[in-house]
């Protein structure tokens, strides 16, 4: 009786196990399914470690290799998809893709050091016990978890979902959202690819990968807007599709970009994700190179389009969102051609932005004829 009595009293705490676990059981048959991706890359994951307080993985290959390891968060991308859930009356709960922008947020930056993301853990925290309890989220949640490691090649072996009453509130009109992050480990193998940028040289060409759309950063600038619309996030945009649709499009994962041209072994000097300070973060490197970019993509995305025509600043614009380039290659001029030709046969649109120079450290944006300088 006397246990029957705290477990009561720690639930009404806020934490109740038994409203939990529905998630839970989700995250474990998709983590499931995705033990035996990472063996492709030589990387094994123990099967009697399952379950326990981690899980233990080994290297089968003969290569000599490193380890690399991130940390990220989602941020408030999830915030919009439970405000459309709430009143976008489709019965979708828009947490389709969520799984995926959270994964990537990782793995779209540990490929930047050259690894190729094996290992995936997430953490799922909410305010309350009673969020994790919606079983049609919960399963379209970690069903886009699974995706997220299928399409990258890493195994999701283990994960946390706490509920944290006196942490986590969601900002109203939503009720309730959960702070969404995890860890990517990768295999750089052999260790000759591992990209530190130290390579990075006056006369490279600077590579764009297109991006999906908002991917998850410049979130917050987009809910501000969008609460002050008559609609919010019901809004039509030109293209047809409504405002929140567009804001919830899935990260795009550069994996197999980085990984198709490791295999072609181009000379990379420099690796980087168009993800915080927008286009002014090309200019990452603490060494004195100005980036020109003198070409960009035909078409900027629809959302950030439509930011420009509600009156958000282009130079905002371009320091916030990612402005349709999600990633950024650094090669030798002579291996501009073959990144191109082999990222197309890899499945992405590459462009030549421009080039690195000497000179001061910024960026200039020569479509728009901006200067930019560059993020700390």
């Amino acid at each position: 009786m006397a246990g029957k009595e705290a477990k009561s009293e720690y639930a009404q705490a806020g934490v109740d196990y038994t409203k939990i676990e529905p998630f839970k059981m989700a995250m474990v048959g998709a983590g499931k399914r995705t033990i035996n991706f990472p063996n492709r890359r030589g990387v094994f994951i123990e099967p009697e470690s399952l379950g326990a307080h981690g899980v233990v993985y080994r290297y089968h290959g003969a290569e000599s290799h490193f380890w690399c390891q991130t940390q990220e968060g989602l941020g408030n991308k999830n915030w919009i998809a439970e405000w459309m859930y709430q009143h976008a009356g489709t019965g979708r709960t828009y947490y389709e893709g969520i799984g995926i922008d959270t994964a990537l947020m990782a793995a779209n930056d540990v490929i930047c050091q050259g690894a190729l993301p094996v290992i995936f853990t997430d953490e799922v925290a909410a305010g309350d016990s009673e969020w994790f309890m919606d079983e049609k989220r919960s399963r379209d949640l970690a069903e886009s978890f699974y995706k997220a490691c299928e399409m990258c090649g890493m195994a999701l072996p283990a994960g946390e979902s706490p509920a944290l009453r006196y942490l986590i509130k969601a900002e109203p009109p939503v009720r309730s959202a959960p702070s969404l992050s995890g860890c990517v480990t990768g295999i750089i193998a052999p260790r000759e690819r591992m990209v530190t940028g130290e390579k990075l040289a006056a006369g490279d060409r600077i590579i764009g990968a297109t991006s999906s759309g908002l991917h998850a950063n410049g979130i917050s600038l987009v809910i501000k807007r969008a609460l002050a619309l008559k609609d919010a996030f019901l809004h039509a945009l030109p293209n047809g599709r409504i405002l929140g649709e567009e804001a919830l499009i899935p990260t795009r994962s550069y994996v197999r970009l980085v990984e198709a041209l490791q295999e072609k072994n181009i000379e990379i000097h420099s690796l980087l994700g168009g993800t915080g300070g927008g286009i002014s973060k090309i200019a990452y490197a603490k060494t004195p190179f100005t980036y020109r970019i003198s070409k960009w993509v035909d078409e900027i995305p629809p959302l950030f389009q439509f930011m420009r025509e509600i009156g958000v600043g282009l130079e905002d614009c371009l320091t916030t969102f990612n402005w349709g380039i999600g990633f950024y290659v650094f090669v030798p001029e002579e291996e501009a051609d073959r990144t191109i030709g082999t990222g197309k046969k890899a499945g992405y649109d590459l462009v030549d932005l421009g080039r690195v120079e000497d000179g001061e450290r910024c960026v200039i944006f020569e479509p728009e004829g901006l200067t930019l300088p560059a993020i700390e």
